[in-house]
């Protein structure tokens, strides 16, 4: 064993964790239905590897019958190693498609030297994927974001465009052909680290621009890492507040019928219903 790896026993927690916190994301929000064909996105990160294995893992125990197939862009960055995925795929029996799509080439030429490529290359990534998943007829969507990435999403919504908006569990795409899942939305991110670290997934690094981090969202964890410091468990606090969310006691006028307050029926109705919109 060596000193970044856990011995075994510590690994079938971390597994049985995951597992745990994933399906019940999965059943909390109607994620995967008997029949449905799941398409994992598959990076070869570290959240991707551990959705992957989790889902599978999953589906071995599932009552309900489901397709599982791993989708991997190849967007021919400098040191890509093509042979990597397909090898680890097929060692482990998962339906795998590569896509080629030179985004490296389109992404370096539009950035600006010195600006953050991260944003341009997720969007033709993105598009990439879904419209694969759209002409195959995948009816699933499975993204590798986790607890951790959907708090920090919803500071940088808040710091810089002025929303109070994060990653959803569930959603269907812009274009309305596609419906994203994202099952880790329970689970924290050191959790997967330690994970994938014991699983000893072949991990690709991005090196589009030197494995460059957005700045913003740099920030953002690194703000969310002190407040954990000082106090933990503040982050899963965070994301239990997006579950429970009270519109009235926000500002919202789109969300709660402020104006028509005094038309409520009774000294007794449920703050957070509206009686224009309804329940949140």
């Amino acid at each position: 064993m060596t000193a970044d790896r856990p011995p075994e026993r510590d690994t079938e927690r971390l597994a049985s964790r995951l597992r745990h916190l994933a399906g019940r994301a999965i059943a909390d929000y109607g994620m995967i239905a008997d029949g449905d064909r799941v398409m994992v996105c598959l990076s070869g990160g570290k959240d991707s590897w551990t959705l992957l294995d989790i889902l599978l893992q999953l589906r071995a125990k599932a009552p309900l019958s489901f397709e599982i197939a791993a989708v991997h862009l190849d967007q021919k960055q400098p040191g890509y190693d093509p042979t990597v995925m397909p090898a680890e795929l097929a060692r482990r029996g998962v339906p795998f498609h590569v896509l080629e799509q030179d985004t490296y080439t389109v992404v370096k030429r539009t950035v600006p030297e010195g600006r953050t490529m991260c944003s341009l290359c997720s969007r033709l990534r993105r598009g990439a994927l879904y419209r694969f998943a759209a002409e195959h007829g995948y009816t699933r969507i499975a993204l590798g974001h986790h607890r951790d990435d959907i708090v920090e999403t919803l500071f940088l919504s808040m710091f810089h465009q002025s929303t109070l908006k994060a990653m959803p569990p569930k959603l269907r795409s812009d274009d309305g052909r596609n419906v994203l899942i994202r099952p880790l939305a329970y689970c924290a991110e050191a959790d997967i680290a330690a994970y994938a670290a014991a699983r000893a997934f072949p991990i690709l690094p991005c090196n589009l621009c030197g494995s460059q981090e957005n700045l913003q969202r740099k920030a953002i964890k690194a703000m969310l890492a002190e407040w954990e410091r000082i106090q933990p468990g503040r982050s899963e606090n965070i994301f239990r507040a997006l579950t429970r969310v009270a519109p009235s006691q926000l500002a919202d006028p789109a969300l709660f019928d402020f104006r028509g307050l005094e038309r409520l029926e009774g000294p007794h109705r449920h703050p957070q219903q509206s009686p224009v919109h309804g329940e949140h």
